[in-house]
């Protein structure tokens, strides 16, 4: 299955797009397509053919709306997303908006102050007064609506054009309501002329009373007063990911020809040489070949303090010189760098759909059809009820103008777009809205140990030789082994014997290295059988370790991870490496206890060790001892005891317990292939980003559920007082009201959503 973005133009409401996902949904070969109304976008999945696609852009259109593929287009500048082509849509339409208000209302004040003015008291010229003077006002009235309706044809054109394809939307329910008021003031208007003309005034008094040019008028100015603050409100639910791309630097100072040379940043090359000065921006990924430098990777990591980079470190674009000067070299550049992968994760949540947004949208695709059917019964009965057309029109009109499906629709998107913005503002990158939603509802954390609670940068504490082998044998067969393996604790044990002796075991004949699954390393060095790992390896190859398994115990006891080595099954020696817990995650795991959720430290290290570091971070369970593929059966077991479980890891080793689990979340500093396999990435490797990652998700979809209750209750209100269900009460609604209610509860959805912009980790929830 292949993925396509396509560009959507002509939705305004839920009902638009459920039909426009109906729609693509139809086509052979469509697996699945997700609608964004906030983002005017679809993600489509589908078989990967040419003709499907076409087919899918057939089906749009024939449905009333048009559709782009976006691969179809040119290619978008270095870091440019659909989120903030999302954000220049909206500010588009916020511009077309604002000219649209100002002809609605520039003409549309008058209207009412003309018609509505002599029952408030308010002063009118003299030629509009008395009955002499009727004809007049009618035909003013008309002339100041006619401005208005033209200025906002667009819901004329699009509401009768859906309506006749059979799938109406909100702009449907605007044209109906507005032209009904029309058309029944224009046959008013034909009745007076009639009237005066056959010298009749009491006859053309009374078809005056019909007249509802105002209604007509003021409906569509208060609904588009709506829609202007609407579109403002979605162009700041993008502020957060348009401030990540403002991050990268407009330009770059590379090295041509033994020149330096300022170009546009999207202009650098793999390979080109950039150099940085203090105070400057890294343009793009790179590794420095000359010089140093002080670097803040706050705007990536969220560390506040600057990190000394030399030749051979890695750069990140988007950091910030501090101090120094370096030349790096680029590694990444483009859409292929951190900073654009961030932005394109980011971009992606904002376009996937949440469960519970399944509910809008069943509701969404039927709620249009049924508003029509309710005004048009509503008409009916009040026709005979009060047998006054007039009365009957004005509950009709009432019950269309003031049901509104964009709230429905707004209400989860524009809170899952601002919701993963914070959150990636505070370095915790969300893939999914899905992931969002199933975080909230986490019981159970499963935690690895090293590199999640650890540091995951060991180093050696402490070196015991075996009787009968001497210091130098002992670091050469440990350097010769270790230099094979891609583990941490190699790295440290590597380390520590360059320093010890530099070049030490470089020389040795390392042939059959394999990698034992929980136990260690084995390899034929200089023709005899090395080993190195844990207790049960050694058992396993017949080594006696009992002179060292005292001290093995109390290094466990103390947190330290302790290596055998052996050669031709004789003890060489111990070699303890010790991974230091890392100073937040005693907190993390206190404000997880403290949100009901339990934890359970999984790891392979030995069961001493493990309990040690448990001990210092207070996990409620710990298993130690596990292989890669048990710490998947373990996520598995917990899962099928009822516990929705969350994964937090950084290695290889992880990735099918992060696969397996409800929500993956990997350290940031991670592999590749864990951070892959994840739902959630931490890009700070702080273990606090797990229960602040968990508050971000409550606090979304503790929001989405007052968007929904909103829109919800609103409609289930306002839909049977504007049909007149309270009349006998005196409770009635005015259309000019219910549509200056319907253009600002949209507004008041996106303004919650946009609450979500000053939610803070660790902050109490607000109501």
């Amino acid at each position: 299955m292949a993925k396509e973005t396509l560009d959507i133009t002509g939705m305004t409401c839920a009902a638009c797009s459920a039909r426009v996902g109906k729609a693509a949904c139809s086509v052979p070969g469509v697996d699945e397509a997700n609608v964004n109304l906030l983002k005017n976008s679809m993600e489509l999945v589908y078989d990967g053919t040419g003709d499907t696609l076409a087919a899918v852009v057939g089906a749009i259109e024939h449905a009333g709306y048009g559709a782009h593929a976006r691969s179809a287009a040119a290619a978008p500048a270095a870091g440019a997303s659909a989120s903030d082509a999302a954000g220049e849509v909206a500010r588009e339409q916020a511009a077309e908006m604002r000219r649209r208000l100002i002809v609605s209302m520039a003409f549309g004040i008058p209207l009412f102050y003309l018609s509505m003015g002599h029952m408030m008291g308010w002063p009118l010229p003299g030629f509009l007064l008395g009955h002499e003077n009727m004809l007049v006002v009618a035909i003013l009235e008309l002339l100041l609506l006619v401005p208005i309706m033209v200025a906002n044809l667009r819901y004329f054109t699009v509401g009768f054009r859906t309506l006749a394809s059979g799938s109406p939307n909100m702009d449907s329910l605007i044209a109906l309501g507005s032209s009904a008021s029309a058309a029944y003031s224009i046959v008013s208007l034909l009745r007076m002329a009639a009237a005066i003309g056959r010298g009749d005034v009491e006859a053309a008094h009374g078809a005056m009373h019909g007249l509802y040019f105002e209604s007509a008028g003021v409906i569509l100015a208060l609904i588009t007063l709506g829609k202007y603050f609407e579109a403002r409100a979605k162009g700041r639910t993008t502020s957060a990911i348009t401030a990540l791309m403002d991050l990268s630097p407009k330009t770059a100072c590379v090295l041509r020809d033994g020149r330096e040379e300022v170009i546009p940043s999207e202009q650098v090359r793999l390979g080109d040489r950039v150099v940085v000065r203090a105070g400057e921006s890294v343009p793009v990924d790179g590794r420095v070949v000359e010089g140093s430098a002080a670097i803040d990777e706050s705007a990536i990591t969220g560390e506040p303090i600057p990190v000394e980079k030399a030749v051979g470190d890695a750069l990140t674009g988007a950091t910030v010189s501090t101090r120094g000067w370096v030349v790096m070299e680029a590694t990444a550049v483009g859409a292929d760098t951190t900073l654009a992968g961030i932005i394109r994760l980011v971009d992606e949540a904002t376009s996937s759909k949440a469960p519970i947004e399944r509910l809008a949208d069943r509701i969404s695709g039927i709620f249009v059809p049924i508003v029509i059917g309710i005004a048009l019964v509503t008409f009916a009965a009040w026709m005979a009820i009060s047998r006054d057309f007039a009365t009957a029109l004005n509950h009709a009109v009432s019950v269309l103008v003031i049901s509104c499906p964009c709230a429905l629709g707004l209400a989860t998107p524009t809170a899952i777009m601002v919701g993963t913005g914070r959150g990636a503002r505070e370095g915790i990158l969300v893939k999914s809205a899905e992931a969002l939603e199933r975080a909230c509802d986490v019981s159970r954390v499963v935690l690895d140990k090293t590199g999640t609670i650890t540091a995951g940068a060991p180093s050696v504490s402490d070196v015991f030789v075996a009787e009968g082998a001497t210091r130098d044998e002992l670091l050469r067969v440990a350097a010769a082994l270790e230099r094979k393996s891609e583990h941490p604790l190699a790295d440290a044990i590597v380390a520590y014997a360059e320093a010890e002796a530099p070049g030490i075991g470089e020389d040795a004949k390392v042939e059959g290295f394999a990698q034992v699954e929980g136990g260690g390393l084995v390899a034929i060095v200089d023709d005899g059988e090395a080993l190195a790992g844990n207790v049960r390896l050694m058992a396993e190859g017949g080594v006696d370790t009992s002179q060292l398994d005292g001290r093995a115990l109390e290094l466990a006891d103390a947190a330290k991870t302790p290596l055998f080595f052996s050669l031709d099954g004789r003890l060489l020696g111990l070699i303890a490496v010790v991974d230091l817990v890392k100073p937040s995650a005693a907190a993390a795991v206190r404000r997880l206890h403290e949100m009901g959720v339990r934890t359970l430290l999984l790891t392979g290290d030995s069961e001493r060790t493990a309990a040690a570091v448990a001990a210092q971070v207070g996990v409620d369970e710990v298993v130690a001892g596990v292989l890669p593929s048990q710490k998947e059966e373990r996520v598995r077991a917990l899962q099928e005891a009822g516990e929705v479980v969350a994964m937090v890891g950084d290695g290889i080793n992880d990735a099918p317990a992060l696969a397996r689990a409800d929500v993956g979340i990997a350290i940031g500093a991670g592999t590749d292939v864990a951070m892959e396999s994840a739902d959630i990435v931490l890009m700070r490797s702080d273990p606090a980003d797990v229960a602040t990652s968990m508050e971000l998700s409550r606090a979304t979809m503790r929001n989405i559920r007052q968007n929904l209750f909103w829109a919800l209750f609103y409609n289930a209100i306002c839909i049977p007082i504007a049909a007149g269900a309270f009349a006998w009460a005196g409770i009635t609604l005015n259309p000019m009201i219910g549509a200056a209610a319907m253009g600002f509860s949209s507004v008041f959805v996106v303004s919650n959503a946009l609450r979500l912009r000053t939610w803070k980790p660790g902050a109490k929830p607000r109501a």
